[in-house]
């Protein structure tokens, strides 16, 4: 396929809503056309997945509006939670849904809506010539759950860029977590493993856009009521070189989900030699990954527990030790992640080969 159609969620270049999905669709169609593929991008505005009826409209206006046999590549933040729209063009058009994350899997949703958005998933994925994941772990997932054809269903795992080692400190105390504020990034976790950690020296700034509302209001409470106010810090989203500085500061990169398909800020920390302390959660662990020499890059620990992670940030800070066998590997292992050149020839692969 020499062109191809990409739908996108309305505010993929908003920078004040970063987010994971949204940088690996703006590399990829980028990295599309530098490889010669013609991309022509359709931006639908709308709550997506749940749109109202106007956004239904627009997208189902949209993709009627796409001649027959044309290769469409749909996020699948817009595509999965609508099949009465995307289904009906799936006999005349080449329809490759890309999954960041699967619907059912965001935290905090009623048992109803969840049930409901997996059904509506399974429904698109399974008329979709091909589907792309961004892990691994996704696309095991996908083809157990939603009993998809493994053929069907390529992982095309994010890029990095090449970046300086980030300095680090002697002590280690600068901790980072960079993720939006929602529930399922587990930033209250974060806030209670740290209370117990409060007779060690250490800070904490947590970079990314301050989501549902009531959330972040809870965990400002949270950090008055541990007193962290000042060590504890919520400073929006960050883009550019204002978000390379925050890794080149930055000791330990800690990201409490739970849940997360790939973790790329995983992969943007290790790219620049900054160990880990994640949760062992979806796809995290293979992100994580080890040194070519075997060596660990980070520490996992299990979801939702904050004194686990508390633990392991105790661990971190009082073993100078384990702080450079982690530095080390994680350099190592930073050198090793795929770039984003390798992420779109292998997405161009995927559209190259519909309709074999």
């Amino acid at each position: 396929m020499n062109a191809v159609q990409v739908v996108l969620p309305d505010g993929v270049d908003d920078a004040a809503r970063p987010s994971g999905g949204n940088v690996y669709d703006r590399r990829v169609c980028r990295g599309l056309v530098e490889l010669g593929v013609a991309v022509h991008e359709i931006a639908v505005p709308g709550a997506w997945p749940r749109p109202d009826t106007a956004a239904r409209a627009e997208l189902a206006g949209a993709l009627a509006g796409i001649p027959d046999g044309v290769a469409v590549l749909l996020d699948g933040l817009v595509a999965c939670g609508v099949p009465e729209v995307v289904v009906p063009h799936a006999g005349r058009l080449r329809l490759v849904v890309l999954v960041h994350l699967p619907l059912a899997d965001e935290t905090g949703l009623a048992p109803e809506l969840a049930s409901a958005l997996d059904a509506a998933e399974r429904q698109t994925l399974r008329a979709a010539e091909a589907v792309v994941t961004t892990s691994p772990w996704a696309t095991r997932r996908l083809v157990e759950h939603h009993g998809l054809a493994a053929e069907r269903v390529h992982t095309v795992t994010p890029g990095t860029d090449p970046a300086p080692p980030a300095p680090g400190t002697e002590a280690g105390t600068r901790l980072l977590c960079v993720a939006s504020v929602t529930p399922r990034k587990g930033h209250d976790v974060l806030v209670e493993a740290l209370a117990a950690v409060a007779d060690l020296p250490w800070t904490c700034a947590c970079v990314g856009p301050l989501g549902d509302q009531g959330y972040v209001e809870e965990l400002r409470l949270l950090i008055t009521r541990h007193r962290l106010g000042d060590r504890v810090t919520l400073d929006g989203p960050r883009t550019g070189e204002s978000l390379d500085q925050e890794y080149t500061s930055a000791d330990l990169l800690v990201l409490p989900s739970r849940a997360e398909t790939y973790g790329m800020v995983v992969a943007e920390a290790l790219a620049r030699g900054v160990p880990v302390l994640a949760t062992a959660v979806s796809g995290v662990p293979d992100t994580l990954g080890q040194a070519p020499d075997g060596g660990v890059p980070g520490l996992l620990v299990p979801p939702g527990d904050a004194g686990a992670l508390a633990s392991a940030v105790r661990r971190w800070l009082g073993d100078p030790d384990l702080r450079g066998d982690l530095r080390r590997s994680a350099l190592a292992r930073g050198k090793a992640l795929r770039t984003w050149d390798d992420c779109a020839r292998d997405l161009a692969g995927v559209l190259a080969r519909l309709g074999r």
